[in-house]
């Protein structure tokens, strides 16, 4: 009997010391779930906030936002270009024809006007601005943080590579922004390699109404002297003042005395939908008299791309590839 007993109550504690570690194990395996939710949401959610300094001051932004407003269209490009995926605010009416897949996007007003009541209720992570708003900077910053991405001309890979760093950084592609910036950079160096034993003095013109502009080294379109090498038909020019942005409007007998081999045209009406043609406005006996077009050098630069995106992964690639084309 009192063996029978001692097995009874053997056989008691063994089973409840079983039943609590098989009770413990459930429990450690159910914490240990429940713990790797949390760290999977936490991963997913969690943004890490960083500074970005830009030429109007700095920005305290998280990465990978999922809500972007982005005025400058080069920005834009490069924002494509790096794969970014995201819901966006855009000025709907002032994309560029080559940059696509924005159908969807919310429109933040005009390019030069931004929708400040439209994107407060779009309540963006950060914006991207350039010169054509930053009289709006202020007021923009106020709604969500603003990177300033305007290009200074006359350091242009300088504040290039800045801009495309900075985008990078925002959205954790900063290795792959500076990969393609590499590339632009050895395709900047071949073609300098070309352009430093060519006789050819090159002339940029922008037409607009019917009136020429001339642009020079350090200007706007300036990147065709500056980081190309195409030597200037007219170097004494462009040391003048106001060349940056806005040009030197100038005449057809202008054009006619410097003569120049290579004539690069932006044809500003076409990226704003005016009614003059380029090929219109510059046919007349002082043009026809050039070299450029007697030897059919003339260059019609995409406008979309020059005077619209300018300072994109993509545009300054295509840069390079039009006004390269000549050295074929």
């Amino acid at each position: 009997m009192k063996k029978l007993l001692k097995l009874s109550i053997t056989l008691l504690i063994t089973s409840s010391l079983f039943a609590c570690t098989n009770s413990k194990e459930v429990k450690t395996e159910s914490t240990q779930q429940a713990n790797t939710e949390i760290l999977n949401t936490n991963s997913d959610t969690t943004n890490e906030e960083i500074i970005i300094k830009h030429s109007k001051g700095e920005a305290v932004v998280k990465t990978n936002p999922k809500k972007i407003a982005v005025f400058d269209m080069g920005a834009l490009d490069t924002i494509q270009a790096l794969g970014i995926d995201a819901e966006f605010a855009i000025p709907t009416g002032n994309i560029p024809s080559y940059i696509t897949g924005f159908e969807n996007a919310t429109n933040a007003g005009g390019i030069k006007e931004p929708d400040l009541e439209g994107l407060f209720t779009f309540a963006p992570d950060v914006i991207f601005i350039s010169g054509r708003q930053e009289d709006f900077y202020d007021e923009l910053n106020e709604i969500a943080p603003t990177i300033y991405v305007g290009l200074d001309y006359k350091n242009y890979m300088e504040s290039f590579k800045t801009n495309i760093t900075n985008i990078g950084k925002v959205f954790g592609k900063e290795d792959l922004a500076l990969e393609e910036y590499n590339k632009i950079e050895n395709r900047i160096t071949e073609a300098k390699e070309k352009t430093s034993n060519l006789d050819d003095k090159a002339l940029i013109i922008m037409t607009n109404g019917g009136k020429l502009k001339y642009y020079g080294a350090g200007s706007r379109f300036g990147f065709i002297h500056d980081i190309l090498g195409f030597k200037e038909a007219d170097p004494n020019k462009s040391k003048e003042s106001n060349l940056d942005t806005h040009g030197d409007e100038v005449s057809f007998e202008y054009i006619s005395q410097v003569n120049p081999d290579i004539l690069f045209v932006v044809d500003r009406d076409a990226a704003v939908g005016g009614e003059n043609n380029s090929n219109t406005t510059l046919n007349n006996d002082l043009v026809n008299s050039t070299n450029a077009v007697k030897n059919n050098k003339v260059i019609n630069l995409n406008p979309d791309v020059w005077y619209i995106s300018g300072g994109g992964l993509k545009s300054v690639n295509m840069m390079i590839d039009e006004a390269t084309s000549i050295l074929n």
